[in-house]
């Protein structure tokens, strides 16, 4: 099928109006068949992909349509959930929902379904190499973006203190890998925008740790001259216990002013850190502001009480509901096109607004 504008797209197909877990699509949806999809997410065990699930399961009851959500128990298994997608194909359903935690890993699944005529939609991470025809649409966050809007919030809070240093500041950045699509664009999103902020304003910029996020970030500079220093650490598994080594190394540096964590589990990681440190806060005289990514109970004390600056959320909840839509519309013969999605930043003053709040999952 080949792809076509949705003219509606974000703005009718994903103006969405929250009332807790309901969402109601602004333009009426009807299944035309007996549709049963099968969608897997990345993690079956984290609470940001359980509020993914959310979403699937009220659109799925909202359009009479089966779909059933699976995942592996960590977005580190990826041998289980390229497992999960064989076994998916070979129930033939009308559609497959796909939350790849591994890019490459599932290429040759993804041409497997394809040969059998089913239709793939991506969701919260992309396929950039698939099999050409064989994802008919990607929903996701504009990640690289999303990293942006977290440099853009952390250094309009920290330029005053790097314009006043008499000697090099380190920023932090935690990535829970250096595989999937939407980990490696939010971090380099980040990385980006914070180089080009600071160069702006006279600073020069190094970039130190991670070899992936070292050789493809727009300029990782000489740290021999730098008057910033941006340290990307990786996990060797994606745990938070052992994002919260990474992060330790670094907020135990005295050079260190910031830092970010590119999701959930880096974020908490970062927080666990600081349970021991006791380093964070949201005053940039006297503690490390620290920025995260997506919510969850953890998170949403943490910026709450001050202890985490602020944080980009995507919403889940709305994918979920996206995803079941758009494999539905293919179902009944429609064409479609990618649905990018937006994330936004919260803090203690915004994160109970209308336009905030329903994104924040527990």
């Amino acid at each position: 099928m080949k792809k076509k504008v949705l003219a509606t797209m974000l703005g009718a197909v994903m103006a969405v109006s929250m009332v807790g877990a309901t969402v109601v699509s602004a333009e009426e949806l009807t299944a035309n068949g007996d549709y049963t999809f099968e969608i897997i997410v990345k993690s079956y065990q984290s609470s940001y992909w359980q509020a993914a699930v959310k979403g699937i399961d009220s659109e799925k009851e909202a359009l009479g349509v089966t779909a059933n959500s699976n995942g592996p128990n960590a977005e580190s298994d990826i041998a289980d959930q390229v497992q999960m997608l064989n076994d998916a194909i070979n129930k033939k359903p009308d559609g497959i929902g796909l939350a790849a935690c591994d890019q490459e890993a599932v290429l040759d699944a993804l041409q497997a379904a394809k040969d059998a005529g089913i239709p793939v939609v991506c969701f919260d991470s992309g396929v950039p190499n698939a099999p050409e025809g064989s994802v008919y649409a990607t929903i996701a966050t504009d990640n690289y973006g999303a990293g942006a809007t977290a440099a853009e919030n952390l250094y309009a809070a920290l330029k005053d203190k790097i314009a006043a240093a008499e000697a090099p500041v380190r920023i932090g950045e935690v990535n829970q890998e250096a595989t999937s699509e939407s980990i490696t664009s939010r971090g380099l999103g980040f990385i980006d925008k914070f180089i080009e902020l600071a160069t702006a304003d006279g600073n020069t910029v190094a970039v130190t740790g991670n070899e992936y996020y070292v050789s493809n970030c727009s300029d990782a500079g000489d740290e021999a001259s730098a008057n910033i220093i941006i340290e990307v650490a990786v996990p060797a598994q994606t745990t938070v216990e052992l994002c919260a080594t990474e992060a330790s190394n670094i907020l135990n540096k005295e050079d260190t002013i910031g830092v970010f964590g590119s999701n959930q589990v880096a974020a908490e990681g970062i927080l666990t850190a600081n349970g021991n440190l006791g380093v964070l806060g949201s005053d940039p005289e006297t503690s490390i502001l620290a920025a995260g990514f997506d919510a969850g109970s953890t998170i949403k004390a943490a910026i709450a009480d001050g202890t985490m600056f602020g944080a980009v959320t995507q919403s889940p909840l709305a994918m979920g509901i996206t995803t079941v839509d758009v494999l539905t519309r293919i179902a009944n013969g429609e064409e479609v096109e990618d649905v990018p999605t937006q994330g936004y930043w919260y803090n203690a003053e915004n994160m109970e607004s209308d336009e905030i709040a329903p994104n924040l999952y527990d």
